[in-house]
């Protein structure tokens, strides 16, 4: 898994906005390494932190890069096909599997 901070589409930028208009509350399963994870509260401010990224920060205090958001409050992140490719790959061999 790489890294380095990958470019997200303007509309999630937009539905994180929305999300802090709207003070949701929820939860949000990102990519951590190579595991799924999940944090719940609030989006209160989103932040580019200049080599690194931009992220969410939540009312928890935890931070969040937006690239490796899967759902935020049930809505599909960037990485959501990322984790649907993820989630998949072993649906489709079938070596080592007895008949």
């Amino acid at each position: 898994m790489d890294n380095s901070f990958t470019p997200v589409a303007y509309e999630f930028r937009e539905t994180i906005a929305e999300q802090m208009a709207l003070q949701t509350f929820g939860k949000v399963f990102f990519w951590s390494g190579y595991q799924v994870d999940e944090v719940t509260g609030r989006v209160i401010k989103l932040d580019e932190i200049s080599g690194q990224g931009i992220f969410i920060l939540l009312d928890s205090g935890v931070r969040v890069r937006i690239d490796r958001i899967i759902t935020l409050f049930g809505k599909i992140g960037a990485a959501y096909d990322e984790y649907d490719a993820f989630a998949n790959q072993c649906l489709s061999c079938t070596a080592g599997v007895p008949l």
